[in-house]
């Protein structure tokens, strides 16, 4: 089983990048939506890029985006991968080698073929609503499946035990108010993750 990959999203400061790095988070979110509580302006995202570790992903998260405003992000921080709602990449233009992360919407009819890779959400970003667990589960054995949606550090570990994901996503379920990250919340968030990857990882060994 690969190892599950662990996403903080919407960070706006080096100490929550920094916090999720050193808990051994495997990628951060910028999130560029004017509408967020959490939106950067590029000079912000750009002035971030220090603080995180090359071993870590960069993803810039965007809803709805123009074509401008994601060529603008895409020159700026050269994101590992580009996240939005997945019919947006049916009218985007991106590098060739740019690295693609479409969001699933839990209700949402899905058609085939999946993405390689997508993240499946609930109805609305960012509000700590929960996904489909039983649909994420299913999806999950058909392709790479990270799970969003109503996480926080005393859930994950059944997420992860139940829909058997990928990878998790998490963003105001480790906030101390809205937009706001708490660096404790984060590193429990992750340690609550690690612990459920490492008795599911045990639990396949034994079989």
């Amino acid at each position: 089983m690969k190892r599950l990959w662990i996403k903080i999203c919407g960070l706006r400061t080096r100490e929550a990048v920094e916090a999720a790095a050193d808990a051994g988070a495997d990628a951060v979110g910028f999130v560029f939506h004017a509408g967020s509580p959490r939106n950067l302006a590029i000079d912000e995202a750009r002035a971030l890029q220090s603080a995180v570790p090359s071993r870590v992903e960069r993803v810039a998260v965007f809803m709805h985006p123009s074509q401008q405003l994601v060529d603008e992000v895409v020159a700026a921080i050269q994101p590992d991968w580009v996240q939005t709602d997945l019919e947006d990449f049916a009218v985007l233009s991106l590098p060739r080698e740019q690295g693609a992360l479409p969001v699933l919407r839990s209700g949402q009819t899905l058609r085939e073929p999946l993405p390689e890779r997508c993240l499946l959400e609930s109805a609305r970003s960012g509000m700590g609503e929960p996904a489909d667990w039983r649909e994420a589960a299913r999806v999950a054995k058909a392709t790479q499946v990270v799970l969003a949606g109503g996480l926080d550090e005393h859930n994950v570990g059944e997420a992860v035990r139940t829909v058997r994901p990928f990878g998790v996503d998490v963003s105001s379920g480790v906030e101390s108010s809205r937009g706001v990250k708490d660096v404790a919340r984060i590193r429990e968030f992750i340690r609550a993750a690690r612990a459920a990857e490492t008795g599911r990882m045990s639990e396949e060994n034994v079989r």
